[in-house]
């Protein structure tokens, strides 16, 4: 009898081992299959959360079939105490195995909502934009100046949630007082300025940001940047440039971030410029009569008066010889470039065509004919303003 219930036991052991291993199986098979997810979907993990609350999450929104199975699976991989805050973007059929090691990895947020404060040459904006998971683009929330209006609920309410982000964009062109200006009105920020930062010393990129940091330490970035950026170049310059050394290649390179919104002109700019100085000509442009009038501290918003032009500041092209003594701009990475290396061209003459680009001249008969196309299409259009 009792050889006959020794041998059920270890029939019964063997089966319940058999069970016990189909059951590991098929919980890996759960914990590793795909996902139940028919489209991507974005989990935003709290600051203080915890494995439990983020799987009956993942449950309750049918990212996953079975909370318990994700908690095991990730205890069994020794990530359930590694959870980090953010928000991420879980691809469709994702596994528990994907989703835990996407929420654990850490690193920047990849999806949720994103701030984006844009420091522009006519304006400052705060952009607040959320990533649509389903089509991996981001819509746009809201969009306010921080200095003339109040932000909106949903800004500042985004602005405390774990996963969202934050980045400064800065304009090509921009000045470093409209930049500080900027940073004094990026509420996330910390600190004061305690000195402007040179002209032309901040490189016009995006830089993340967290709440927390302080206006030095970004303007610090900023500059880094910038040096890295000359020196590269600088490196690169065409032979027989009328400019000697990397700051004068920075004011140059300013000169013709103002002249030129379009990026196909600038090395033809450019080359109008490096004429002009071989040649012993003035440059003449009115972008460095705006800067000797504002000190690159706000908008001009006006045309030039005839005073102006004449009046002897530092930066007037029309009344000194050669490059002013400073940059009159922070220039982006393309103006650099096209500073460095301009196209070879006969233009010494430029002028706005009515497009949003210019018409250049190698003589000055040519040029004054490009003046009074301009001229007539300047009168064309202030004949139809006063109509409307």
């Amino acid at each position: 009898m009792w050889r006959h219930i020794a041998s059920n036991a270890v029939t019964l052991l063997i089966v319940l081992l058999f069970m016990g291993g189909g059951v590991i199986l098929w919980g890996k098979g759960q914990y590793d299959g795909a996902g139940p997810l028919s489209a991507a979907y974005c989990v935003e993990v709290p600051s203080g959360s915890n494995m439990r609350r983020v799987s009956e999450r993942l449950e309750e929104d049918g990212a996953i079939r079975s909370g318990a199975i994700f908690r095991m699976g990730a205890d069994y991989a020794e990530k359930a105490s590694q959870l980090k805050a953010g928000s991420y973007l879980v691809p469709e059929a994702a596994s528990m195995s994907q989703i835990v090691d996407t929420i654990t990895r850490g690193g920047a947020s990849t999806c949720g909502t994103e701030v984006v404060y844009r420091i522009g040459v006519n304006r400052i904006g705060v952009q607040l934009r959320e990533l649509e998971p389903s089509t991996n683009q981001f819509v746009e929330k809201a969009n306010f100046n921080p200095a003339e209006e109040d932000a909106p609920e949903i800004y500042v309410d985004r602005k405390a949630s774990a996963g969202t982000r934050f980045r400064v964009a800065l304009a090509e062109g921009v000045t470093s007082w409209q930049i500080v200006e900027g940073l004094k009105a990026m509420d996330i920020l910390e600190g004061t300025v305690a000195e402007l930062p040179p002209e032309g010393a901040l490189a016009p990129d995006s830089y993340e940001v967290r709440p927390g940091d302080t206006r030095e330490d970004v303007l610090a970035r900023m500059r880094t940047a910038q040096e890295e950026r000359v020196a590269q170049v600088w490196e690169t310059r065409a032979e027989g440039l009328p400019i000697e050394t990397p700051e004068e290649l920075l004011i140059l390179a300013s000169i013709i971030e103002k002249e030129t919104g379009v990026a196909e002109e600038r090395g033809q700019v450019a080359s109008v410029f490096v004429n002009r100085l071989n040649r012993g000509m003035r440059l003449q442009t009115d972008p460095t009569v705006i800067y000797g009038v504002t000190e690159g501290r706000g908008v001009l918003g006006r045309g030039l008066r005839q005073s102006e032009l004449r009046a002897a500041t530092p930066w007037n092209t029309y009344v000194i010889e050669g490059l002013p003594p400073t940059p009159i701009a922070n220039p982006g990475l393309a103006s650099l470039e096209a500073a460095a290396q301009p196209l070879e061209t006969p233009y010494i003459f430029f002028v706005a065509d009515g497009t949003g680009g210019h018409a250049f001249a190698e003589t000055l008969a040519e040029h004054n004919r490009n003046v009074a196309a301009w001229r007539r299409i300047e009168a064309e259009r202030a004949n139809q303003s006063t109509n409307n």
